[in-house]
């Protein structure tokens, strides 16, 4: 659901983006997604916490960041993926 909403915002701040010549336009549109990808994520992690949903390590947490940044900021359409195993061997 995002994905269709990060590029549809994207092409709409592109299309409206008047004042930035070329690729100003796709940087500044770009800036807008990721900062409110990250705020997104700190929302998640925050919530994760303050419910006690789950508790994660360090390396954990640093893994759902990357995963959810991924999927948010990414041009393309998330595959879901099941993981079955552990971080850890």
């Amino acid at each position: 659901m995002w994905r269709s909403r990060g590029g549809a915002l994207l092409k709409i701040l592109q299309s409206v983006s008047t004042g930035f010549r070329g690729g100003e336009a796709v940087i500044a549109a770009r800036e807008i997604i990721v900062r409110n990808a990250v705020s997104m994520v700190h929302m998640a992690l925050n919530e994760l916490e303050a419910n006690a949903v789950v508790k994660l390590d360090d390396e954990r947490k640093a893994s759902m960041v990357s995963n959810l940044l991924v999927v948010l900021c990414g041009g393309s359409e998330a595959t879901p993926v099941i993981n079955t195993g552990t971080l850890y061997t």
